[in-house]
């Protein structure tokens, strides 16, 4: 059984940093060749795509709205993908969503496709 579990939201006042992580379980293979990647869902809004990393970790995508601040990485020893959120502001408060495929690309546009998500945890950012 897969399973992606999210962990490092809280709350942080703006202008801080946090860091996620995502722990993947249960992958074919034991992950070889998935790609993984984070979104975010803010209350009445809709899932929208962070960035997302290959399994090698040589090709990332941002989306623009984080680009700069943001950074994924993976660590394929462990499983894991991080997320390093920095200069963070009241609007990055959301629930954020860990995700694995075995393709990398349109991320951003098969929000409703990708094989598997995480539970999410959230982040808070105070003004």
């Amino acid at each position: 059984q897969v399973q992606l579990v999210e962990s490092g939201g809280g709350l942080v006042q703006a202008g801080g940093s946090l860091r996620l992580s995502c722990a993947a379980s249960g992958l074919t293979n034991s992950g070889y060749g998935y790609a993984m990647g984070w979104f975010r869902q803010a209350p009445g809004k809709e899932r929208e795509f962070l960035a997302a990393i290959s399994w090698g970790g040589g090709t990332r995508y941002y989306a623009d709205s984080v680009k700069g601040r943001f950074t994924i990485s993976r660590d394929n020893t462990g499983n894991m993908v991080y997320l390093q959120m920095n200069r963070l502001k009241p609007e990055d408060s959301a629930v954020y969503y860990c995700a694995a495929d075995p393709r990398l690309a349109d991320w951003a546009s098969r929000t409703n496709g990708l094989d598997y998500w995480g539970k999410g945890t959230l982040v808070t950012v105070s003004s």
